[in-house]
């Protein structure tokens, strides 16, 4: 272990201090806080030096991996580059010395003005809100105004809402937090909505369906003409879950689709990368039909982030109305350029044309590689990190056993597409003539595998001395 491996804890030396704080000088104009506020007794904190404290967090920092430090392919979230004119605008003092509550803030509510115009023309929606501040948080406004019309037209029987088994796992979680019992539908053989499953579900109880176009496993739903008629038929609304906008962006709309409420992540498909947990934006925009049901500082304080706004309006204007069309093209090309390249050493459960991502289950074996059979996708995921890539999403969706999920966006060159290709075949090679590699993998990593599942159960979230 390097010295600065350490934890911050184990540099602690008793007595050490990296700061000192001059004397009161406002004597007794300084109250104390009350006793029952008080600590009995001191923090535990390291006691280091400042250059510690710096290092310390430099290091942590260098641990991180993000679109700032190599290719990150990760499927359904978009962790595409965020061009630094955006952190540019974002920075700008004008807006970040605004308090919400201040008068005179033109300037923002005309960037809100702006971003609500330009997306309703690329989705094909009447109005957007922008307090949601996920794309979670963003589905439960949807859904609460999905509620909210069937409520306000005395339509108190709808309290189902349907959702594809492909399906992003925040939808069925979000109708549940809503009050919605989910309905499953069933994908068929070519991995899209089976309309014959659909159509016997369909009835005065649906209050509507939750569907990503492209799916969740890249693939375009070419009935959505027909599910939108028989969705409207029945009564019920279709929601839009916006996650896999990218490869649609200035190609096809929502709103034309038939779909009456959607969000967006503005953290994916307008250019601010939310590895980390955050920020996020998640927009709502709804039909015209709709939109006085739109929230007005109900979900949220005030706008949502406004600074993942200011730098998704930024990507937009930078862009314009042709290179905004390009780049959902070349996130689609992208993708079919690597399935292609590698479908003959990873299993390509659905042939066919993906949009912006696509998903592999697990490596080919063709019988003369016995070694393959016992490599897994979580093997591929952790051997990727030697080479310098993130990992694509693993084991989601859970339609594959050993599902692989990669999304290489609109951003990256062909070199950098090439050079993972490369690595995705060296370690196929791998898994037939020594598995132990893989199985091993990570081999540089300051973390190699830790027990995931104690991990995510029982997480130790502060110091313990030995």
């Amino acid at each position: 272990m390097k010295y600065y491996d350490k934890l911050i804890f184990e540099l602690s030396k008793p007595g050490r201090q990296g700061f000192t704080l001059p004397e009161n000088g406002y004597g007794r104009c300084v109250k104390e806080l009350p006793e029952g506020l008080r600590r009995q007794s001191e923090p535990e904190l390291p006691e280091v030096s400042e250059p510690d404290v710096v290092r310390h967090y430099t290091n942590l920092s260098q641990m991180n991996f993000g679109v700032d430090t190599g290719f990150y392919p990760l499927g359904s979230c978009t962790m595409k580059y965020n061009p630094k004119v955006n952190e540019e605008v974002a920075a700008m003092p004008g807006f970040t010395g605004l308090h919400p509550l201040q008068p005179g803030v033109d300037g923002a509510k005309a960037v809100i003005e702006g971003l609500d115009k330009a997306l309703s023309a690329i989705t094909g929606m009447a109005r957007f809100t922008f307090e949601p501040c996920a794309g979670a948080h963003g589905e439960l406004t949807g859904l609460m105004i999905m509620r909210s019309y069937h409520m306000r037209r005395g339509d108190l029987a709808r309290t189902k809402v349907i959702v594809p088994d492909s399906a992003h796992g925040t939808n069925p979680a979000s109708a549940a937090v809503c009050g919605l019992e989910v309905v499953e539908v069933k994908s068929n053989a070519a991995g899209l909505v089976d309309v014959e499953d659909l159509k016997p579900l369909l009835g005065p109880d649906i209050a509507g369906i939750m569907m990503t176009n492209p799916n969740t496993l890249g693939l375009f739903e070419r009935e959505i003409g027909e599910i939108a008629a028989l969705v409207h038929a029945c009564g019920g609304l279709l929601y839009y879950d916006g996650a896999n906008m990218n490869p649609m962006l200035g190609v096809v709309r929502p709103g034309d689709m038939g779909f009456d409420i959607m969000h967006l992540n503005l953290h994916k498909t307008f250019s601010t990368p939310h590895g980390g947990g955050g920020p996020g934006s998640g927009p709502v925009g709804v039909a015209a039909h709709l939109a006085d049901l739109l929230p007005t500082i109900q979900v949220s304080g005030f706008h949502g982030n406004f600074g993942v706004m200011l730098r998704a309006y930024a990507y937009i204007l930078m862009l314009g109305r042709q290179n905004v069309k390009l780049a959902g093209k070349y996130a689609t090309v992208s993708a079919n350029y690597i399935k292609e390249s590698l479908k003959d050493v990873y299993k390509l459960p659905i042939p066919t044309v993906c949009k912006h991502e696509f998903v592999f289950d697990g490596l080919v074996d063709d019988g003369a590689r016995e070694g393959r059979e016992g490599a897994t996708t979580l093997d591929v995921a952790k051997r990727l990190l030697d080479f310098g890539f993130h990992a694509p999403t693993i084991y989601f969706p859970l339609l594959f056993h050993q599902a692989l999920m990669i999304e290489p966006t609109e951003t990256e060159s062909l070199e950098t597409l090439d050079a993972f290709i490369d690595v995705m075949r060296k370690i196929a090679a791998e898994a037939a003539e020594d598995p132990a590699i893989l199985k091993e993998a990570p081999h540089g990593a300051p973390i190699r595998r830790p027990d995931e599942t104690t991990a995510a159960r029982q997480p130790i979230l502060k110091y313990q001395d030995a």
